[in-house]
């Protein structure tokens, strides 16, 4: 399986706008929700996406681009891989990035944080490197 273009809402919805007024400090939420878009156009998507080995197992591949959004905003808030799963339910900074406001459940499991380009024990698509 190969991962999915990430398309998610170019235009703010009303909630969103809501948000974005209301961070203060944190402006790299408010440009990365901005500009997701143009940074992961679909080229570069393609590209990502051909990081991935084809495989007929396990889940289907979260989409790279909300993965690499993910990883930048680890880097930027000094947290855990498992912190980030728990930002991604309780953040809404982090959710207006990656595009699941009000979800009750992670956009991707905590077995996809291996997934994380900074885990150098692991392969795209989840296996083990020998």
């Amino acid at each position: 399986m190969q991962p999915l273009l990430w398309q998610p809402a170019i235009e703010l919805s009303q909630t969103e706008q809501t948000i974005v007024k209301r961070v203060k400090r944190a402006k790299l939420f408010v440009f990365l929700r901005e500009h997701r878009h143009e940074v992961f156009n679909a080229a570069f998507q393609e590209e990502l996406s051909g990081l991935y080995r084809d495989s007929k197992r396990g889940q289907p591949p979260i989409p790279p681009a909300q993965l690499a959004l993910a990883t930048i905003l680890q880097a930027y808030t000094g947290v855990s891989d498992d912190e980030v799963i728990e930002a991604t339910t309780m953040d809404r900074r982090w959710q207006l990035v990656l595009d699941c406001l009000d979800a009750e459940e992670p956009p991707f499991e905590p077995w996809n944080a291996d997934r994380l380009p900074h885990s150098t024990d692991r392969v795209p698509d989840g296996s083990a490197t020998d």
